[in-house]
């Protein structure tokens, strides 16, 4: 089971619930940081890592000497990361996606494939749970292909898509906040999406927003209330109205800001904050559940 913690906006406490939850996990787990812009649950969790893979995209290479100059290369590139001046070639590294489109269309194969340093992977062990983790290159700013290459580095260390399989280790992905592209590219192939929040009017907008976002993905969504003795009721009428589940509350407490100012997980720092987290751990594990059940359904 794949379970994102999200939220619409920056602070809400995000990375807060997923060190927690990953502490409470009762099986085999991975933490996943895909925050790669601004990864900080290792600060938390203090991993032991044990590797570090330095990660790169393909962009194009254009042969000028062979060039046909016939512009297919930029009339289908969306991200105008490629253009035809009369006999020039321009190519826009910083904007290319890497989709490889022009080097599909080129009739004369004269664009090979350069490369373009992302940032790295690291891998390594958080106590008994596998830690992964994207750090984005500084100044670089398109992410999602980052994430898509921890994604796939962890599925395969999982051993997914092998025929019949059934990954045994759940993840635990630490997403980037928004709903922008980042965001979406953390989400999109969960199995549920747990929404940060407070309740105030801006953790509230945010909400909304994070709720039309992921909603479209159709995967069960909940919502843990951060901080929930401040601001007032509307984040709760809200949820009423939509039908978003509170799976948890998070008091305002002055412990738990000291225990996140010096790094420590708040689930092991009270007996009480446990038991929240272990009350949410339980609602997640049932929502897999009725997910795995829901799906020998449809295949029998």
């Amino acid at each position: 089971m794949k379970i994102a913690i999200a939220s619409g906006k920056g602070g809400t406490g995000k990375t807060t619930v997923c060190a927690s939850l990953v502490h409470v996990w009762p099986r085999a787990v991975a933490a996943v940081d895909l925050d790669v812009e601004e990864p900080n649950l290792h600060l938390f969790l203090h991993p032991h890592i044990e590797s570090t893979e330095e990660v790169g995209m393909d962009i194009p290479i254009v042969d000028e000497t062979k060039c046909s100059y016939c512009r297919k290369c930029a009339e289908i590139c969306q991200f105008k990361a490629i253009s035809v001046l009369g006999s020039v070639v321009l190519t826009y590294p910083e904007m290319c996606h890497g989709c490889g489109g022009c080097m599909a269309v080129c009739p004369e194969k004269v664009i090979s494939t350069g490369n373009r340093p992302l940032g790295e992977i690291l891998q390594g062990k958080a106590g008994n749970a596998a830690f992964w983790m994207g750090r984005l290159r500084v100044g670089e700013a398109m992410s999602p292909p980052l994430m898509r290459m921890v994604k796939k580095r962890l599925a395969q260390a999982l051993g997914e898509g092998s025929p019949g399989a059934e990954s045994p280790v759940d993840v635990l992905i630490d997403a980037p906040p928004g709903v922008s592209c980042p965001a979406m590219n953390a989400v999109m192939d969960t199995d549920a999406i747990v929404l940060v929040t407070e309740p105030t009017p801006f953790g509230l907008y945010d909400l909304k927003l994070a709720y039309q976002a992921f909603g479209q993905l159709n995967v069960p969504m909940g919502v843990v209330i951060n901080r929930s003795d401040i601001g007032n009721s509307d984040t709760i009428a809200f949820c009423r109205e939509v039908g978003l589940d509170i799976w948890a509350e998070i008091p305002f407490e002055r412990n738990i800001a000291e225990a996140y100012a010096s790094g420590r997980i708040i689930a092991e720092t009270d007996p009480a904050h446990f038991a929240v987290f272990h009350s949410l751990a339980e609602k997640l594990q049932s929502v897999g559940e009725r997910l795995t059940a829901s799906r020998e359904v449809t295949h029998a």
